[in-house]
Order: C-alpha cells, then sequence, then structure tokens
C-alpha cells in the first residue's frame, strides 16, 4: 500500500509541476523552494525499505546512481527554463520544448535504472522514486533561482510627454 501511494503522490507532483512549468508565471526567489522537496525528501528516508536488504550493495548503487542522474537532469532542467525580467523588475518563468525534453529524459534514464534493477533481481521501492523527485526539484529549483539572481535588469521603457 506504501508504494502505492508513493507512486501516486509522485505522478500527482509531477503532473503538478509540468502543468506549472509550462505556463508563463511570475518567480518569487523569497519563496521556500525547498519545502516540497524537503517534504518529499521526508517521506522517502522514512521507508525502511528504500534499500533492498537482500542485494544492499546493488540496491545503494542503483539508489546512488539515481540520484546522480537527477542531480544532472535537475541542473539541465534548471538552465531550460527561459527566464526574463519585466518592466516592473519581476522575474518571469517559463518551460521551453527543452525543458519537455529533459522531463522525458529524466523519465527515461529511471525507467533504464528500473530495468537493471528488475534485471538484476533488486527490489526498487517507490520511495527512491520520490527521494529523486525531491533531489531533482531542489537542484533545479536552485538553478532557476540562482540564473534570476542574476538576470540584467530590464531596459527602462521609454516615457511619452
Amino acid at each position: 500500500m506504501i508504494a502505492l501511494t508513493n507512486v501516486l503522490v509522485i505522478a500527482a507532483v509531477m503532473v503538478v509541476v509540468v502543468q506549472r512549468q509550462m505556463r508563463a508565471q511570475r518567480l518569487d526567489t523569497e519563496r521556500r523552494f525547498w519545502l516540497l522537496p524537503l517534504i518529499l525528501g521526508a517521506l522517502a528516508l522514512r521507508d525502511p525499505q528504500l534499500v533492498d536488504h537482500q542485494h544492499p550493495a546493488l540496491s545503494v548503487v542503483l539508489l546512488v546512481a539515481g540520484l546522480v542522474a537527477v542531480l544532472g537532469m535537475g541542473s539541465v532542467w534548471g538552465w531550460t527554463v527561459r527566464l526574463w525580467r519585466t518592466a516592473d523588475g519581476s522575474v518571469m518563468a517559463k518551460g521551453t520544448k527543452a525543458t519537455v525534453a529533459a522531463w522525458i529524459g529524466m523519465i527515461a534514464i529511471r525507467l533504464g535504472l528500473y530495468g537493471i534493477g528488475t534485471a538484476l533481481h533488486v527490489h526498487q521501492a517507490g520511495s527512491s522514486l520520490m527521494l529523486g523527485m525531491a533531489v531533482l526539484l531542489l537542484v533545479r529549483s536552485l538553478v532557476v533561482n540562482w540564473r534570476a539572481r542574476t538576470l540584467e535588469p530590464a531596459p527602462p521603457t521609454a516615457v511619452l510627454h
């Protein structure tokens, strides 16, 4: 039951995140962007089956490989987001086609790792996906927020008299 709940939580988070990313929205760099990843990470780390106790070494290797992959993909995802500053100085963000490609790449990598684990008879808990999602969201947010803080101010608009 826990695995099904984890998969449903992951699917819901993915749908919400991707949907929001593809719409232009004001970026609040002061927002607590780390809160959702913290919650997802805490939920994942509390699962005693995060590591397969019959194949601990292989299980940890697959878990670490997945986390390294999401570190990279989170960075890629953060760089694919289009950022711009409006005339009032606020920062806007919108996902691009490259953002969708990054998501597809991440899903392909996760499926590949899952396939390897299955071939090696390693049990992979849904909590490992949740932990990966937490890391992915955190890294993406860090990259986007860093990029937003380094944006040039919007050029002044001409005032007609």
